[in-house]
Order: structure tokens, then C-alpha cells, then sequence
């Protein structure tokens, strides 16, 4: 097993107080659809409407702790909702990340995040400075050997627009530690935690021509497996799995009342 027994029970735990907590605050008539609900029925609509939540707590908050959960023991430092990159950044950089993004998007280049991160480290340094809105990343970590790792968790299916400044955001992450220090192994990565098109390879065309996919995309598998080591994929949806059997009763007792 790749998950300890300690990770089994914190991921466990966290996830039963997370869904109880749903189940006791969840209540159905908050979205009034009243073609919905005709067309398929309350009991339906309930039910999607709980999904629904669910879907966006994974998302917003309980992928990033997981992920805090499995990286620990593998990494030196971990953090989630990191604002350690601070606010001050150099004018100078906020051109290159603009010009970098005007060229992708034209397709004058192709997507080299090595390059990137030269263009930016050249000039992140350099006054003026302005400042920015406090930034957060979801997740962060660095290796033992210093290397650092910037996580942006998102949803499955992004639009194009999001997908686009997403891509920005992992640019000025880079400029903004430039500002204080150039790091010679830095990685701002959007993390994807499952793919909606298994068994097919995730191949969201939107993705194409902005990001260096190899260095800047983590999808399903090499996400987890990259901070906890190969199969916690696995183990992570069969853990899933023990949790929602448990959780079933409960589910099915708070919906009967519905």
C-alpha cells in the first residue's frame, strides 16, 4: 500500500464530516427549477442537486487537503491555501507575461515553459514594483532537493476563458517569486484530479497551444501518484469507494425524508 494507515483515517475522516456536514445542512428547496423538477421529478432533482454540491466541495476545498494528507511524508514542506508568494511584482514582468500570452494565442510560438520561466526570471526583479491581490495556491510543495511545486486544483471541463487565465496565474506565480528569489527548479502546474474522458486520454482542445502540457498539466493519476507515489490513484478511488459504503445509510435516510 502507498497510503498509510494514518492517511487512510485522516482522508477517511475528513470526508465523513465533510458529506455529514452537507447531509445536515442540505436543503433542496434553496434553487427554485420548477421545469426541472417537473420534467424529472423532486426526488431527481434532489438528488442532482446534492451531486451538484458535492461536486463543488471536492473542488473548491477537499482535493487540496487530501492532497496536503498524501504529500506530506513524501515532500519537506507542504502547504494548502499557500500565500507565501507575496503581492509585490515587477512591472517589467506583467509585459513579458503579456507578451508571452499574445503570442501564444497567435500562435507565433509554441508553448516552452522553460523559456517562460527564463523570460519572466530575467526581468521579475527589476523596479518598479506594483502590487497585487493577495494570492493563494492551492497546493504547494518542495521536494528535499529544493524544488518547488505552485498547484492550481481545477474542475474536469474549464472553458476556454478560464483556461486562459489560468495560464496567466501560473505565470505571475512565477513572477512573483522572482521578485524575492529565482529558484533554479520552479514548476507552476494546473492540477486536474480526475479524467471525465477515461479511458480515453484527456485531451481538452482548449489546453492546446497555451500550455507546455508535459511540464504545466497534471491529470487524474500522475497528479496523486505524483505526491504520493505510483497506485495512490487507485487506492485513493477504492478509499472512495469504503467511504461512500459507509456513508450510505445516512444518504439514503436523509433523501427518504425528501
Amino acid at each position: 500500500m502507498t497510503l498509510s494507515s494514518n492517511q487512510v483515517n485522516e482522508i477517511s475522516l475528513l470526508l465523513l464530516s465533510k458529506l455529514r456536514e452537507k447531509l445536515s445542512r442540505y436543503d433542496p428547496e434553496t434553487q427554485n427549477m420548477p421545469f426541472h423538477t417537473r420534467l424529472l421529478g423532486k426526488d431527481r432533482m434532489a438528488v442532482f442537486s446534492f451531486v451538484q454540491s458535492i461536486n463543488t466541495s471536492l473542488g473548491t476545498s477537499i482535493f487540496e487537503q487530501i492532497g496536503a494528507v498524501i504529500a506530506r511524508p513524501n515532500f519537506r514542506r507542504v502547504e494548502h491555501q499557500y500565500s507565501g508568494l507575496g503581492q509585490q511584482i515587477s512591472e517589467q514582468s506583467l509585459i513579458v507575461i503579456q507578451r508571452i500570452l499574445n503570442e501564444l494565442e497567435t500562435a507565433s510560438t509554441k508553448p516552452n515553459k522553460d523559456q517562460e520561466i527564463k523570460l519572466i526570471f530575467e526581468v521579475s526583479s527589476n523596479p518598479p514594483l506594483v502590487t497585487k491581490k493577495p494570492t493563494r495556491v492551492d497546493l504547494f510543495v518542495e521536494s528535499n532537493d529544493g524544488a518547488e511545486y505552485y498547484f492550481d486544483i481545477k474542475t474536469a471541463k474549464p472553458n476556454i476563458g478560464d483556461f486562459k487565465q489560468y495560464k496567466r496565474n501560473l505565470l505571475e506565480w512565477i513572477a512573483l517569486r522572482g521578485t524575492v528569489a529565482s529558484p533554479s527548479d520552479i514548476h507552476t502546474l494546473i492540477a486536474i484530479p480526475y479524467n471525465p474522458y477515461e479511458p480515453a486520454p484527456y485531451q481538452r482542445w482548449t489546453l492546446q497551444g497555451l500550455y507546455d502540457l508535459k511540464k504545466e498539466v497534471l491529470v487524474a493519476d500522475e497528479f496523486w501518484d505524483f505526491l504520493g507515489g505510483n497506485g495512490t490513484y487507485l487506492e485513493l478511488l477504492d478509499l472512495f469507494e469504503k467511504v461512500g459504503m459507509t456513508l450510505r445509510p445516512e444518504i439514503d435516510s436523509r433523501f427518504s425524508q425528501l
